[in-house]
């Protein structure tokens, strides 16, 4: 069934549509409501891109208010001058821009692959299978991007959509030829086999698969129930294939080197785990260790997995330094690369997890990971400082953490400090030393000293929580609530293990709009001005306003252009500027103040090769940028378009092509810009094939009524009236003739808002102190409207005044630096430079328990984001302190840098360890002769 166009403008303003935008969106929701109430595996969803179903969200009114599009979408149109604002209907579904394989919906399913690193809500959103039959019966479209539900985690269960399927390279032994293999990370290795068994041709009882890893057998692979997943297998890695006979046991294995090895399968040892003895390295630290694993327990699992490229029980070559090895990238875990490089250089971690901490793993804590995620960690931090420079592919520690972590499952880009928080937190919990934990009733201030109820809380929380993460990276801080109705006052001593910073809000953005005359008074020009980044649409406006020599009696029309056709109007003043991307195209258009809100007139431009029979089609290539203009008082005709048009284009008139403007038959239109070359005859409807004159003006540009999507098109006559009120669109139609008359490059290669570099850059000129972020941290201000408090003296919810300061700082502190905004569909990157100390960082002033002890600390690693928002990158600064030199860990690269070299505007997370001897001069970047405990 072929569904009526909304957006096309019939005389009488009648459209036929199979649902109401209201009876469209109570549907959904009801499908939405019923897939929420029967999630279960292998339920379908589709992946849709954000940018159609946000329209669609517009067209039925689904939470505009919450829209950060703005609360006026770019196809409204006010109706009979009322305020409410009505969106127009969406056109077809289109995913081409989430897809690699572009706009083709021809190949097959199988072969349309999304676009890596697309973030869910900022690019694509995720529909049950109703919803997308439902959405693909009113609209069509396409391509259709299925995807399963699968259930993750291991004592933290959740249902998740595997949005990108594990992605395995076959190699065929036999002919040495590579073929894909698409399979669910959740499907079992017996599904693997089947799926290669039938791919290739091969009886399953005569083919032997191996982890082909890095080119290497890391081991085989045999049918059983066991997930894809628990076996290691990462996107886009090697499986070998290999043919072998039947009757043959094939149970064979291989290190690292090649060389072949028995597979025996040992019983666990009765006796309780322990970590020991292992050869030592050059700095003393222990590098090997054995594990007797508990009986039964799932700790025995993947424990001796040889597939990191390493082997963990060879010492370290004679005269190599630990702590300098990389890992491997596993598909976009350079995130996860980088907060380890950091952790695995926290000097008392690396004493910690370098001895024998076996009797402190906490099997039992229900909001732990059972042990298995500690152990995960301590071997790869003893393979980390026990195998030279050899890079290890972390792949045994990502399986743990996917398994425990679901979020981090996939192959997705993730945030380092996410990453960190969980990892201490899950570090504890399988540390803690508490088996039992008490239950104790938290107690009011009641105005007591600071200082017993500070104490009061440590003690409480230490009862509960008491692990090497407790003893080393956790402080306290000072948490005042007032009620702004009652002033009632409650203070808290909470514990933290970092610190999330705010940047200051005084960071510029350079954005460059191109700005066109909407009265065709001149060309179009860019302007590029400097607002606030985290600023609104108001602001934006008011210095293009200046730029451009804007008139006290005119007004700029902001507007987005995609796909040579107006996306959105940033019509709203309070619209963040968070909302504009620097890879879009944001245009203006100057109007006088008198004409807003009239009928607007939107002006699209099309290409025709010559004239043709089917120029009512939508076969002809969309060019350009759209022009806005509004037509006058009164009830608009169709020779008040004309003039309009006519206008609007005039400053794009070649002065030396003027004599051939009358050579033109007498089927143009478009004239000088004179309104009585616009009377003298009538637009005419298209008979037997053949295009009727139009007017007896010097053009033949043929003009027509179009819809927002420049779809579908009809012809009209001068005295066509239209209602006033309404958004009427038009295309012309452009041929070597009118190229010949006009320049039509003006319209054309607008530029982008910023040009932006993949290079973080030492903008010193904006930078910030690390002690203003600090301040900023620490400054009273009211809870959101989302946060509200409840007083138990009003006995209501209230928004009260929140003022937070630091009481007790650990041995090791992190300061977070918040470089992400987020919004409902956007997430935006601070890219500016942050002037932190390296040695002598002084923040005794800014501790409010009076212990007289100093708190100078000492910067010894740096997690770093360069780039911008899902093709960014992580990499990692860390200092050797025994050799008291910086390091680069870049993944598997590993390099030397310069202490003066590290300070840039990609610094994330800010790892500072407490100097326990006093130093010998003032704070400041001089001495670097104190010692570090």
């Amino acid at each position: 069934m072929t569904i009526p166009d909304s957006g096309f403008m019939m005389e009488n303003g009648a459209s036929c549509l199979p649902c109401t935008p209201e009876e469209e969106k109570k549907i959904v929701n009801d499908l939405r409501n019923e897939s929420e109430r029967n999630l279960k595996e292998g339920n379908l969803y589709f992946v849709i891109s954000s940018r159609w179903f946000r329209r669609w969200e517009r067209y039925v009114g689904m939470d505009a208010d919450e829209n950060v599009i703005g609360n006026q979408s770019s196809d409204s149109r006010h109706l009979n001058g009322a305020s409410s604002v009505v969106a127009e209907r969406p056109g077809p579904i289109d995913n081409s821009d989430i897809v690699q394989n572009g706009s083709d919906c021809d190949c097959k399913e199988n072969e349309i692959q999304l676009r890596r690193m697309l973030m869910e809500g900022q690019d694509y959103v995720l529909v049950p299978q109703g919803v997308w039959e439902k959405l693909h019966e009113w609209y069509k479209g396409g391509p259709a991007l299925p995807r399963k539900m699968i259930l993750q985690g291991v004592y933290h269960r959740k249902f998740d959509v595997e949005v990108y399927p594990l992605r395995l390279k076959l190699i065929d032994s036999r002919d040495e030829s590579q073929s894909i293999i698409w399979i669910s990370r959740k499907a079992s290795v017996a599904v693997l086999f089947q799926k290669v068994c039938a791919l290739r041709g091969i009886e399953q009882d005569k083919a032997r698969i191996w982890d082909y890893f890095n080119k290497q057998k890391h081991g085989q692979l045999f049918v059983s129930n066991k997930s894809v997943e628990e076996s290691n297998l990462q996107m886009d890695q090697d499986i070998l294939l290999e043919q072998v006979d039947g009757h043959h046991s094939s149970r064979f294995g291989m290190d690292s080197t090649g060389n072949e090895l028995a597979l025996v399968s040992l019983e666990p040892s009765r006796s309780s785990l322990t970590i020991a003895g292992g050869p030592t390295m050059s700095n003393g630290h222990s590098s090997g260790y054995r594990s007797n694993l508990y009986p039964g327990s799932s700790l025995s699992s993947g424990l001796n997995d040889i597939d990191d490229g390493f082997d963990a029980y060879n010492s370290v070559r004679k005269g190599e330094k630990g702590g300098l090895a990389g890992l491997q990238n596993l598909g976009n875990t350079c995130f996860m690369n980088s907060a380890l490089q950091c952790l695995v250089h926290t000097p008392p971690l690396v004493e910690y997890f370098l001895k024998d901490y076996s009797d402190e793993i906490n099997t039992e804590n229900p909001l732990g990971m059972h042990g298995e995620l500690a152990l995960a960690f301590g071997e790869l931090l003893r393979k980390l400082w026990s195998s030279g420079r050899i890079a290890i592919a972390p792949r045994a520690f990502k399986g743990k953490l996917a398994r425990f972590a679901p979020q981090f499952s996939g192959y997705n880009q993730h945030d380092s400090q996410e990453l960190l928080a969980f990892l201490l937190d899950g570090l504890h919990e399988d540390l803690n030393r508490v088996k039992q934990k008490p239950y104790i009733e938290m107690k009011d201030s009641d105005g007591r000293p600071d200082e017993e109820v500070a104490a009061e809380c440590w003690r409480n929380h230490k009862a509960r929580n008491d692990s090497v993460i407790v003893d080393v990276c956790q402080g306290q801080y000072k948490s005042t609530l007032v009620c702004p109705v009652c002033s009632k006052i409650s203070i808290t001593f909470d514990p933290f293990m970092y610190l999330s910073l705010p940047l200051p809000s005084t960071i510029t953005r350079a954005m460059t709009v191109t700005v066109f005359s909407g009265d065709g008074n001149g060309l179009p020009l860019p302007y590029t001005v400097s607002v606030l980044k985290n600023g609104f649409c108001k602001d934006l406006l008011l210095a293009l306003g200046t730029a451009c020599c804007l008139k006290s009696d005119e007004n700029l029309l902001l507007a987005e252009v995609y796909e040579n056709k107006i996306y959105r109007y940033l019509d709203t003043p309070l619209e963040p500027l968070i909302s504009i991307k620097d890879d879009e195209h944001i245009v203006a258009f100057r109007i006088q103040k008198k004409g807003m809100g009239k009928t607007k007139l939107v002006i699209f431009h099309r290409w025709q090769e010559k004239s043709t029979s089917d120029y009512l089609k939508s076969g002809a290539e969309i060019f350009g940028t759209p022009l806005v203009t509004y037509l006058g008082e009164g009830q608009p005709s169709g020779a008040d378009i004309e003039t309009a048009v006519s206008k609007v284009l005039s400053p794009f008139k070649r002065m030396y092509s003027s004599a051939k403007a009358h050579i033109g038959k007498e089927n143009g239109f478009l004239s000088d810009g004179l309104d009585e070359q616009c009377s003298s005859s009538d637009v005419q409807p298209v008979e037997n094939g053949e295009r009727e004159g139009t007017s007896s003006m010097d053009l033949s540009i043929l003009l027509l009524l179009t819809d927002d999507r420049v779809m579908n098109f009809k012809a009209f006559k001068k005295d066509t009236l239209f209602e006033s009120g309404q958004i009427i669109r038009v295309v012309l139609d452009w041929t070597e003739k009118e190229q010949e008359l006009y320049d039509a490059s003006y319209l054309k290669d607008i530029p982008e808002v910023h040009k932006a570099g993949f290079t973080a850059k030492k903008t010193r000129q904006e930078a910030i102190s690390l002690s203003s972020c600090l301040d900023a941290f620490l400054m009273e201000e009211p809870l959101g409207p989302d946060d509200m408090w409840y007083c138990p003296r009003c006995k209501e919810h209230r928004q009260a005044i929140k003022k937070l300061d630091l009481w007790m700082l650990p041995e090791i502190i992190v300061f977070h630096l918040k470089r992400f905004t987020y919004g409902r569909y956007l997430k935006n990157k601070i890219d500016t430079f942050v002037n932190f100390p390296i040695h002598n960082l002084d923040l005794s002033k800014y501790v409010m328990n009076k212990d007289g002890q100093t708190y100078v600390y000492e910067l010894y690693a740096i997690s770093n984001h360069y780039g911008g928002l899902g093709g960014g990158h992580y990499t990692a600064y860390a200092k050797l302190i025994d050799e008291n030199r910086w390091y680069h860990f870049d993944d598997s690269h590993v390099s030397p840098v310069n202490e003066s070299d590290i300070k840039t505007s990609a610094a994330y997370l800010l790892f500072y360890k407490r100097v326990r001897s006093e130093p010998k001069v003032e704070a400041g970047e001089a001495s670097h002769s104190h010692s570090i405990s």
